[in-house]
């Protein structure tokens, strides 16, 4: 993410978005030295657990043990606690950034892939679904990404990964494009026809001139990701998943 954010900044025409850049590269150094969050936004933690069907786990349950890692990383880390619960009345927060959203999948082997992805809410807030007609093609989704990037502006913090889902049903679409946000900044989708629609959007996404957070600029995005999954012939589900320049992330193999 820093050598995205260096890139950027070499790559800016704008002389407000390029300090914009380098204020942001400032404060992550100032962050790693003083081993403090490089955003007052801990977010709620997203875990993809990848379960080789060979593995068998053994003394509890690991939903609550994920919980109980959470619990330990946010009250002894002294990150920022953001989850509340009685969502549309009382809002208590929970005190301890639990419960963890997790995603569990069944992979072929013997080990145990663990991710975890802190989503703050001001670009968590600017997710878009939209479930496209098959005739909308391939400009449907691009207008619709692009779209959703100009109307959100300046509120998730650019400059930008773009998570896209394209396919499968309403939720599968969206796991899809919350997925594509771990995947190493700028890391070209494996399939060449994927990879070309992520360039062209990502080129449409930095012409809209929003800029460093939203100063204005060339930049606004750093990259854009796509995947995709089988859909019904009736249906072209497409979601964005915006995460902002405060990209964190980490995977661990047991």
């Amino acid at each position: 993410m820093l050598a995205a954010l260096e890139q950027a900044r070499r790559d800016e025409v704008s002389a407000v978005g390029n300090r914009v850049l380098s204020t942001l590269l400032e404060n992550a150094s100032i962050a790693r030295s003083e081993r403090i969050p490089l955003c007052q936004d801990c977010g709620a933690t997203v875990v993809f657990l990848e379960v080789g069907q060979d593995v068998h786990i053994s003394g509890g349950d690991i939903d609550e043990a994920v919980n109980e890692g959470v619990r330990r990383a946010y009250i002894e880390g002294y990150l920022r606690k953001s989850m509340v619960v009685k969502p549309f009345s009382a809002r208590n927060n929970t005190g301890d950034n639990t419960p963890a959203i997790i995603h569990t999948a069944i992979v072929p082997g013997e080990r145990l892939k663990i991710t975890v992805l802190p989503k703050g809410g001001g670009s968590e807030n600017m997710t878009r679904l939209e479930m496209l007609l098959p005739a909308a093609g391939r400009r449907g989704i691009i207008d619709f990404v692009v779209q959703t990037v100009d109307e959100a502006s300046s509120k998730p913090c650019p400059p930008l990964i773009v998570g896209v889902g394209i396919g499968g049903t309403a939720d599968k679409a969206m796991l899809l494009a919350k997925h594509a946000l771990i995947r190493p900044v700028g890391e070209a989708n494996p399939d060449p026809e994927t990879a070309r629609l992520e360039e062209e959007i990502l080129q449409s996404i930095n012409k809209l001139g929003i800029g460093p957070m939203g100063y204005g600029g060339k930049i606004t995005a750093l990259a854009v990701h796509i995947e995709t999954f089988p859909t019904h012939i009736t249906s072209l589900p497409v979601a964005v998943n915006l995460q902002c320049h405060s990209a964190r992330h980490r995977s661990k193999i047991l």
